[in-house]
């Protein structure tokens, strides 16, 4: 049964949870969510966009309840325009490949139709 709180699927809370809602799921294969920066987000870091798009491969990798998991890489990353407070972001992610535990992850958040960031990333998930 689909869940729209990230919060369900993810340990992190407040301050550190970076997705907002989840728009679509499709475990182990890609997910979509949102995000909305607020007047009190203040200046959103671009490694932020980077956590986000990392949550969420999170999201879409895990397969038990409470696995844990971590960022092993970022391979590569393309910065586009910089957010603002107001803006509603759209995080989209994909898994590109899996090694076992380690996941190759291709995602992307964008606003509006503005490319705030492009990237690859590896995950290791599973029991820490």
């Amino acid at each position: 049964m689909f869940n729209p709180d990230p919060a369900a699927y993810l340990p992190h809370r407040y301050p550190f949870l970076m997705l907002d809602r989840l728009l679509a799921l499709e475990p182990g294969v890609s997910a979509c969510a949102e995000r909305q920066l607020t007047g009190t987000s203040g200046n959103f870091p671009q490694v932020c966009l980077i956590e986000c798009i990392a949550q969420l491969g999170g999201i879409i990798a895990i397969q038990e309840e409470e696995e844990g998991g971590f960022l092993a890489s970022i391979n590569s990353a393309e910065f586009g325009e910089l957010p603002c407070a107001g803006d509603i972001l759209t995080i989209s992610a994909k898994i590109v490949a899996s090694f076992g535990r380690l996941f190759l992850m291709e995602g992307e958040v964008d606003c509006g139709g503005r490319m705030l960031v492009r990237a690859k990333l590896s995950l290791g998930v599973g029991k820490l």
